[in-house]
């Protein structure tokens, strides 16, 4: 699902503005990406945990070449499913 059916069901569903929708959902995205930014978790009640993670420098290779390189340290987005939300993927199977 793309930002744009996103907004387009949040439209339909609750019945306002396309524009109003829009907003919103880019309202929460900003959000969540400048609290993921300043290095908050997100918890979302019922569908999961968005987390930012330290991840040490490392050795690696360049795979073309096989030249061994040092992967600098960063930063990663981690994502837990609630339960809840893992019980509806799978009864959907």
């Amino acid at each position: 699902m793309t930002k744009a059916e996103l907004t387009r069901k949040l439209h339909e569903t609750i019945g306002i503005t396309h524009k109003a929708s829009t907003v919103d959902v880019e309202a929460v995205l900003d959000l969540i990406k400048s609290a993921l930014g300043s290095g908050e978790q997100v918890k979302i009640s019922g569908f999961g945990v968005f987390e930012v993670k330290q991840k040490n420098a490392r050795q690696g290779r360049n795979p073309q070449t096989g030249e061994k390189m040092t992967l600098a340290a960063r930063r990663v987005i981690t994502f837990k499913p609630s339960s809840v939300l893992r019980e509806a993927i799978n009864k959907a199977e």
